[in-house]
């Protein structure tokens, strides 16, 4: 079983958001299945982290998520576009 560092396995999330699982999987010789599950791990973390932030946000974090949220939704819009 191979062992990956931490900063391996942090390096190999990045890339996978940028170029996708299975291209950033075959890049990195690392199985398919192990990336998903440490995507899933760090999907979970950041899901606790902001459980546990009881702090309220700030003007900013309001603004910058809300841009998010139109942002995704523009990029849904194109994606459904592309498609046809």
């Amino acid at each position: 079983m191979t062992q990956y560092t931490k900063e391996f396995r942090e390096q190999a999330i990045l890339l996978s958001d940028e170029i996708g699982v299975k291209k950033a999987a075959e890049q990195l010789g690392v199985v398919y299945s192990t990336l998903v599950d440490w995507r899933k791990r760090r999907s979970t973390m950041r899901k606790k982290k902001q459980n546990v932030s009881s702090e309220p946000l700030t003007e900013r974090e309001k603004q910058l998520m809300k841009e998010i949220a139109e942002l995704k939704d523009a990029m849904s819009f194109f994606v459904k576009d592309r498609r046809k």
